[in-house]
């Protein structure tokens, strides 16, 4: 635990003036009762504290240290904590290398010598748990003995998150501005290890180091300590011109997701359903499943969230036939039972019978219960009879220990003293029936990921990937039929194929067999189909000749090959090398429609077979290969397809560059690569081939 004497400190030291006056006066509001120590030359008391001249007047080592000073006096600063044993200090000046500055920074961290640094230009760190907040401005947290915690490059997003009145017990918040030193991985390993956090959220704009932060997510899985991602920078960066369609479909948002994916990250895409998640999994961890129950007395928020839950994985199952019976024991026969229930208006008001119908509800076995229901918080309303409806839903919880959450459809709709009731209860109060399944469906993604219960597989360091290479590197794309070949060695089914001279086409194809695809063998061209360098199902020798010809422009020599007919559909299968991610593995729709269609997967590598086959299966294009009136392809033969490439990626790992199967045609009876590309890096040293 490297961050725990910073962030659990008995000792700390403030170092400047007005920042850390406010910073002193935070941290005995929240109660620290260790020693402070208020370090400043040019004043003789700060925040009601004798000062100090120097760090080096301190007696002891102290844990923790803020320091407000002018960039350019702060390494000074640090270097005098480093030696006198300091477990960690925040910084909190600006001019660093977020403006240029590197040089500065440099000596920031080799003046730490390994102390751990926040920062710089960073707000600092709240510890609610400890009573400590190395914070430099107004903050709503309060002590508390377990919560969760959020960790963000954002120093104003970080005070905006501690203004929350919303029911969630936030423990530990902490800012990272430069991330020269702690980054979001290192303070993710650290707070992983606190039994007195129950989650964690992170609000990242990038990953510096990747296989830091698999490592603290996987530990975070071993632990079962839920972690929520809300990552920026899902919107393109960009159009770069490519080779592959794999190159332009596996984008570094992409890879993210696949990380997060593969370590049980729940990835959320608003600050506001970070938020509604992080209080859900604190108020009984991740969801065993899907299968929800919504109670309202309005059928229009009945309807609503019915038509929202789809588009999220969750589903509104109906009540059994014993819990149907139960539940219209306590209504009268205007009701229709069904979920989502509207439980109408006839009970309001009456808290013995709200209570036996959420009772019933609950009782019915689903996942979670939600009751939507928005309390009054405007001057001119009463809102007692809101409140007895979330009494009576708390009292229903309790005798059934249903997993059980109140949504507030809007944010005043949700009473700050009701929302702290709620948590107290066990209940979560969410607020926005969207980011409310945001939350119930990230939680089930965290759910399901625990119950797997598989290894993951370990995350592949970039040096293993690249080891040093002797001479300049070039990359090379190999002709297709070469590429082809490469494959075949590694289990592909490949099309009998010649390459040759345009004149010999048509005797060629005459060799192989009709029907015949030719393409020109152009290594240089990208994508052939769209420069009329494909012809396809060509069942005459006039037909190859005259196809042939018109490919002259193109180039002077063709792939001739066995055309492959009856296939159930076209799959995509390819891999890029990414300088953070290493290598990754792309599945999705191919064919022409592979751009176009974007219904693709993701998976780093190396994988597992199990891996592979729960993620193709959340494509569209996997029906189509199961079965889809009348035609099915032979699963196990695309899947062991899946599996050969990754296994040449893997094995050609110190040099590939860019691989691309497109298409992988699913048949009845097997699978077969009709096209490749790859990209291989090669030095001044190699052999031309």
């Amino acid at each position: 635990m490297r961050l725990h004497r910073l962030l659990n400190p008995r000792s700390i030291a403030f170092v400047g003036g007005r920042e850390c006056a406010v910073a002193i006066e935070r941290t005995r509001a929240l109660g620290f009762d260790g020693e402070i120590f208020a370090i400043n030359p040019k004043r003789s008391e700060l925040a009601g504290l004798k000062t100090l001249a120097s760090v080096d007047d301190i007696d002891g080592s102290p844990d923790a240290a803020f320091i407000a000073l002018p960039r350019d006096a702060t390494p000074e600063v640090v270097r005098a904590l480093r030696a006198r044993n300091g477990g960690g200090a925040v910084i909190y000046a600006a001019g660093f290398a977020e403006t240029g500055a590197r040089d500065l920074q440099e000596s920031l961290l080799a003046a730490a010598d390994g102390m751990p640094l926040l920062g710089p230009n960073c707000y600092g760190f709240v510890n609610a748990l400890s009573r400590v907040a190395l914070w430099p401005d107004e903050h709503g947290l309060a002590p508390v003995e377990r919560g969760v915690a959020i960790v963000t490059q954002s120093g104003n997003i970080g005070c905006n998150i501690t203004m929350l009145q919303r029911g969630l017990p936030l423990a530990a918040l902490l800012t990272l501005g430069n991330q020269a030193d702690v980054d979001v991985a290192g303070a993710l390993a650290d707070l992983v290890l606190d039994p007195r956090i129950t989650a964690i959220g992170l609000h990242i704009e990038g990953l510096r180091d990747v296989s830091a932060f698999a490592a603290a997510a996987a530990l975070a899985n071993q632990r079962k300590k839920p972690v929520v991602v809300l990552k920026t920078g899902r919107s393109p960066q960009g159009a770069r011109i490519t080779m592959s369609h794999t190159a332009s479909l596996a984008g570094a948002d992409r890879l993210c997701d696949a990380l997060f994916e593969r370590y049980g990250v729940a990835r959320v895409p608003t600050l506001s359903s970070l938020i509604e998640t992080l209080k859900l999994l604190h108020l009984g961890g991740p969801l065993e499943g899907r299968r929800l129950l919504s109670l309202s007395c309005s059928g229009g928020e009945a309807a609503l969230i019915a038509d929202l839950a789809p588009a999220h994985g969750l589903e509104f199952p109906p009540f059994s036939a014993t819990a149907a019976s139960r539940v219209a024991a306590t209504l009268n026969d205007l009701v229709t039972i069904d979920n989502p229930l509207d439980y109408h208006t006839f009970i309001w008001g009456h808290q013995d019978k709200l209570t036996a119908t959420f009772g019933a509800a609950l009782g019915g076995g689903f996942d979670a219960g939600l009751l939507i229901l928005d309390t009054p918080t405007h001057p001119a309303m009463k809102a007692d009879s809101w409140r007895l409806t979330a009494r009576a839903f708390a009292e229903a919880q309790r005798q059934t220990g249903a997993r059980a959450a109140i949504i507030a459809s809007l944010p005043e709709g949700m009473p700050p003293a009701l929302a702290e009731e709620l948590s107290a209860a066990g209940i979560a109060p969410l607020i926005g029936i969207e980011d409310a399944l945001q939350a119930l469906a990230a939680a089930a993604t965290i759910g399901e990921h625990h119950a797997r219960g598989l290894d993951t597989p370990e995350f592949l360091p970039l040096e293993d990937l690249e080891p040093p290479l002797q001479g300049d590197r070039v990359v090379e794309s190999l002709r297709e039929r070469a590429a082809k070949v490469l494959l075949a060695a590694h289990g592909l089914d490949i099309p009998p194929s010649v390459e040759c001279r345009i004149d010999d086409a048509a005797a060629v194809a005459e060799r192989l067999g009709f029907p015949i695809a030719i393409k020109i063998a152009n290594e240089t061209i990208a994508h052939k189909s769209d420069v009329g360098g494909v012809a396809l199902s060509l069942r005459t020798a006039a037909a190859v000749n005259e196809a042939a010809a018109g490919m002259a422009k193109l180039g002077d020599r063709v792939l001739v090959e066995r055309m492959i007919e009856g296939a159930v559909t076209e799959l995509i299968v390819g891999v890029v090398r990414d300088p953070q991610f290493g290598l990754a593995l792309l599945v999705g729709t191919g064919g022409v429609l592979a751009e176009l269609m974007t219904d693709t997967v993701t998976l780093l590598l190396p994988t597992r077979r199990e891996e592979i086959e729960r993620r193709v299966r959340q494509l569209k294009v996997w029906r189509l290969v199961q079965g889809f009136r009348g035609r099915k392809a032979d699963e196990q033969a695309v899947l062991r397809a899946i599996e050969n490439i990754a296994a040449f990626a893997l094995a050609h790992r110190d040099r590939l560059e860019e691989l691309d199967v497109n298409p992988l045609l699913a048949l009845p009876d097997r699978a077969v690569a009709v096209d490749a590309l790859i990209k291989i890096r090669k030095t001044s040293t190699d052999k031309t081939t």
